[in-house]
């Protein structure tokens, strides 16, 4: 039995977040709290296998709370957070300090709905709940600076072929995934790097706003008929899909597309290693980190077909399993690397 605390000031959250996770044979919600000074009490007497968290409760809230189990007593925290550039804000804190993922706070809305939330819940409480955390280090306990990476990098054979292009696609872990591969990026980086990462629409921008402050290339939200350009790279947009467009010969543009399609995540990492695939035949290096399900896998099956290269993240390093496993389980992934190496790695091939 996996055993969850509900840390939520609303008594109907604690009962519609309750009912969801108690449908399932395999979960147990062992308590609720109503505020992060009860959570801290409980999560030490009860010993939870993860902790649902609101984030605005009186007397402690959810970032101070969260900061104090982590600091304390190490346990998987996933966030409910509302969907407005306030919540965005608190949320990328709070992943941050430590939470490993988070859900919308539009779980209020109980309607014809229920159904996927409780399925995503449930798939989320039970994907995290199979990794040891790892307890990481505070905002204000991380440095300041990043320092240059010190991943060996060997010399490339003059027969092989360097990258045109790098294309990630993550999910539930991405965030502290990202932190650790852009920054390394030196400032001179050769080529265009584009990023698909499921994030609601009001998250992606401040995320990317957030990354571009603590690294040397450029990082922004992508616009609409964008060109991508050597040392920058483009994070999705949430509201709809990225792909990349040769616009003359010279020049590839992104669109952004928010069409639903035959894509379920949005913004679908497959739909963009699909156009990379098409647009960079064999010049494209597909990077598939941490996330839960298998989106991804059939676009880099594409680019793999037109001879790019695929790096996936190892298990022992991702928050989920999901979709590099997908991945490597195809036979498509050439290098299997623990994300301290990735950035290195990526260096060395384009």
């Amino acid at each position: 039995m996996i055993k969850v605390l509900i840390v939520d000031d609303s008594a109907f959250m604690r009962n519609a977040i309750s009912g969801m996770l108690a449908s399932d044979p395999e979960i147990e919600v062992i308590g609720t709290a109503r505020d992060g000074l009860e959570a801290l009490e409980k999560v030490s007497s009860l010993r939870p296998d993860i902790v649902t968290m609101d984030i605005e409760m009186p007397r402690m809230d959810g970032l101070t709370a969260l900061k104090q189990i982590m600091a304390k007593s190490p346990v998987p925290v996933i966030m409910i957070s509302s969907l407005t550039s306030e919540g965005a804000k608190a949320t990328l804190d709070a992943l941050e300090y430590g939470a490993v993922d988070f859900i919308p706070k539009n779980l209020s809305d109980l309607s014809v709905n229920i159904m996927k939330i409780r399925e995503i819940l449930i798939n989320k409480v039970k994907q995290i709940t199979q990794k040891k955390l790892v307890s990481p280090k505070t905002r204000s306990q991380a440095p300041q600076t990043i320092p240059e990476t010190s991943h060996s990098i060997s010399p490339m054979p003059a027969t092989a072929r360097r990258m045109g292009i790098v294309s990630i696609g993550t999910s539930t872990g991405g965030p502290k995934a990202l932190h650790a591969i852009l920054p390394h990026m030196p400032k001179d980086f050769p080529v265009p790097i584009i990023i698909a990462q499921h994030m609601p629409p009001a998250f992606t921008g401040p995320f990317a706003e957030r990354l571009n402050q603590i690294c040397k290339i450029s990082v922004k939200e992508a616009e609409e008929g964008e060109p991508i350009r050597p040392g920058v790279a483009l994070i999705a947009p949430g509201r709809g899909h990225m792909r990349v467009r040769r616009q003359r010969a010279i020049e590839t543009v992104v669109t952004i597309s928010e069409n639903r399609d035959e894509f379920i995540y949005r913004p679908s990492v497959d739909a963009l290693m699909f156009s990379v695939a098409e647009c960079f035949p064999g010049r494209a290096l597909g990077i598939i980190l941490t996330g839960m399900g298998n989106d991804g896998l059939k676009g880099l099956t594409a680019l793999k077909k037109t001879g790019g290269r695929i790096f996936a993240q190892n298990e022992e390093t991702c928050v989920v399993y999901g979709m590099p496993k997908a991945v490597v389980d195809a036979g498509i992934a050439d290098k299997v690397l623990p994300i301290e190496e990735m950035a290195g790695e990526i260096i060395n091939a384009v």
